[in-house]
């Protein structure tokens, strides 16, 4: 059985969870990443905590999972929601709770971070088992739906 420990994610993660962002969105949306943008994306997080973290699962040195937290400050709680999101767990990791590790330590973090109100995710509607495992760890379904306008600039996949 694996010693899990759950952790920040470090700069020499970067690489890594580059990956595990591409092979998510190749097997949840069917888009290719570019794999310079990522890239950037996840060291300019690992590197501004303004904008979140990153948190990693890893056992013996080898990361088996991660996910990121950013920021929404919500004025109606005077308070911060962190949003969950590029959750990616190695297919041969899946089903053997190490997200529930990964979102138990987010509620920890929080506990001991002054004004976050609550914990909030997006998931894919067609993605049932990824919506069974976050109910399964006390999630609820909101009754929001999710819009965005990109602008016409920004380049993320081919």
């Amino acid at each position: 059985m694996p010693t899990i420990k759950i952790r920040l994610a470090l700069p020499r993660d970067a690489e890594m969870l580059a990956s595990f962002n591409r092979n998510m969105a190749l097997e949840t949306e069917n888009i290719r990443l570019i794999p310079e943008v990522i890239l950037a994306g996840v060291n300019r997080m690992i590197e501004d905590d303004n904008l979140g973290f990153y948190l990693v699962a890893e056992d013996e040195g080898e990361i088996l999972a991660s996910l990121m937290v950013t920021k929404e400050w919500s004025d109606w709680r005077n308070g911060v929601f962190w949003w969950i999101q590029s959750v990616y767990v190695r297919k041969k990791w899946r089903k053997q709770g190490i997200y529930r590790k990964l979102y138990q330590k987010v509620k920890e973090l929080a506990e001991t971070t002054r004004d976050v109100c609550g914990y909030r995710l997006y998931v894919e509607r067609e993605n049932t088992v990824a919506q069974k495992v976050y109910e399964n760890v006390g999630m609820e379904e909101t009754h929001y739906l999710m819009y965005e306008e990109l602008k016409p600039s920004t380049r993320f996949h081919h």
